[in-house]
């Protein structure tokens, strides 16, 4: 089998997965208990937590367990709106959002808020004379993601930040880091508030981080029982903090030696395929290496992708989580609905390999002229 769909999500890390039946097996007591089982779960879950924001040098109390990004990003939209309502009612995000993003902004709307969408210029950058004119003393927030997840456009977070905050020091800066983490060096100190998921850095499903700046207030969107975090109640899934503990510190390892290594098979693979004809590299010179997104001009990427499938070769198209054809982000960028009707993702890891990216080459052109010979002829 050769996966190429990491951005969708990662297969767990061995050693995460040990760690994660080690503690499921070794440590049953509820976190809550006040006998010595439970003191036990908490010991280990304190240090989880610390490891975590010792690792991204914040507050403990700033880090919130979730179940994922999307959950995250629910904390961190809807929370900062209602829990800042009387300051203002007006959001700004990019063009190059996850879906779960745009799905909580309609829903904001339905509340009151009004929403603006900041443009980006040709490479995918967030067009900062834009943002400026777009911001008001009524904005309480601003979320653009770190790194897009269908063409791997990376922002500057820190420009962004400063841009914001000169035009109203009290607008709230959000970040969905998920295509971020793992993948490039990021900052918690250039956001208010981040998100991202455990299972894109080869962590277990269902578990995700929240980071808000002690410095803001937001509404909780969850209510119950907790003596560790209002804005997330319930029991603790200690096996899931821990092992994503252990996933983001294997994740961090060597980041720039990974990331170099990734950039060499996307350059392998844009110069094998980008004088065909037909296909169209949907890269900037901001985008990550590790997200390469392809045009193909005629041909249905579902048809695409189950093609490749009788290879055993897995790639995406647009993001897991969209249903739609059309790729927003290539729409965002280059203007051109044909070429953001038909784009398949490749998204690489540092545990693929060059015999990998050969075969996958080899493959991918047999089925592309295939049914690009059908769609011409």
């Amino acid at each position: 089998m050769i996966y190429l769909d990491y951005s969708a999500t990662t297969p767990v890390s061995y050693d995460v997965l040990e760690t994660y039946n080690t503690v499921t097996k070794d440590f049953i007591g509820n976190s809550n208990s006040l006998h010595s089982l439970g003191v036990k779960s908490k010991t280990l879950y304190n240090s989880a937590k610390k490891q975590i924001s010792d690792i991204f040098n914040v507050l403990e109390s700033e880090i919130t367990f979730t179940s994922g990004a999307t959950e995250s990003n629910n904390l961190a939209l809807i929370g900062t709106c209602f829990g800042n309502a009387r300051k203002g009612n007006h959001i700004i995000v990019s063009k190059l959002e996850h879906p779960s993003i745009y799905k909580i902004c309609d829903y904001l709307k339905t509340q009151g808020f009004e929403i603006s969408y900041v443009n980006n210029d040709q490479d995918g950058l967030i067009d900062f004379e834009d943002l400026k004119k777009l911001m008001r003393p009524t904005t309480i927030l601003v979320s653009i993601c770190a790194v897009n997840s269908e063409v791997g456009i990376r922002q500057p977070l820190k420009m962004i930040r400063q841009i914001i905050k000169k035009e109203n020091e009290n607008t709230i800066f959000h970040s969905d880091m998920t295509q971020a983490i793992g993948k490039v060096a990021v900052n918690f100190h250039d956001v208010d508030m981040s998100s991202f998921s455990g299972h894109k850095i080869y962590g277990p499903k269902g578990i995700g981080v929240f980071y808000k700046s002690s410095r803001i207030n937001i509404a909780p969107v969850l209510y119950g029982s907790s003596k560790d975090n209002s804005l997330h109640p319930g029991t603790i899934a200690l096996p899931l903090v821990v092992s994503l503990s252990k996933a983001i510190r294997l994740a961090l390892m060597d980041l720039d030696k990974k990331e170099n290594f990734v950039r060499r098979l996307n350059d392998k693979i844009c110069n094998e395929l980008k004088d065909i004809e037909g296909i169209k590299i949907n890269k900037t010179k901001i985008s990550i290496p590790h997200i390469l997104n392809i045009t193909l001009e005629g041909i249905r990427p579902e048809t695409f992708i189950h093609a490749l499938e009788e290879y055993d070769i897995y790639i995406g198209t647009n993001t897991a989580c969209s249903n739609k054809e059309l790729s927003t982000s290539v729409m965002a960028i280059y203007n051109d609905k044909k070429r953001a009707l038909s784009t398949i993702r490749i998204s690489i890891s540092h545990l693929t390999t060059t015999d990998e990216i050969n075969k996958f080459l080899n493959s991918f052109k047999l089925v592309y002229y295939k049914l690009h010979n059908l769609v011409s002829g």
